[in-house]
């Protein structure tokens, strides 16, 4: 059984008209909803063999603080990649058939309308759109990750931060 999370960033500033989109940062509530859902994420799931990002700003904020709450910050088990800035559904499943079969869980960090495009292929909940900061969990009945395929698995999960008044 194998497993991802996928992450959207948490709400980013639009503060600066031009700031390549790229560059991006969070704004406060993505500065307040990151570590919270983040605390929450390590409450409801528990840890992750690896963490893979966008290399986009928002996205690599949200990683890392994500990773500071699992403890792996600043290590191997924190990766980034472009493939998951822009990209479509396609190359996002490319980034999942392409991990190293020792992670059994993984947590992919990155945008819509990948995001929730990919999670609508997979049975379970339909998700109109997953907002910023929301973690979708989905579990494949596979062994290698080269299997991946919406065929193979479930949504399991989707949290986000408004369903928690304290977030």
């Amino acid at each position: 059984m194998k497993t991802v999370f996928l992450i959207r960033h948490a709400k980013s500033s639009w503060d600066d008209p031009n700031l390549d989109d790229h560059d991006r940062p969070l704004n406060k509530r993505g500065e307040k909803d990151g570590p919270k859902m983040a605390e929450l994420f390590l409450e409801q799931f528990g840890e992750v063999d690896a963490i893979i990002s966008s290399t986009a700003v928002r996205a690599k904020t949200t990683a890392g603080l994500f990773a500071a709450a699992l403890n792996i910050e600043g290590t191997d088990r924190v990766l980034h990649t472009s493939s998951l800035y822009c990209s479509m559904s396609r190359e996002v499943h490319d980034v999942i058939r392409s991990l190293p079969d020792a992670y059994e869980s993984v947590a992919l960090f990155g945008h819509n309308p990948s995001f929730t495009s990919i999670a609508n292929q997979f049975e379970g909940q339909v998700i109109p759109n997953i907002p910023t900061c929301g973690i979708v969990q989905i579990q494949s009945n596979i062994n290698n990750w080269a299997d991946w395929s919406a065929r193979k698995g479930s949504i399991q999960a989707f949290i986000y931060p408004k369903m928690f008044k304290s977030v």
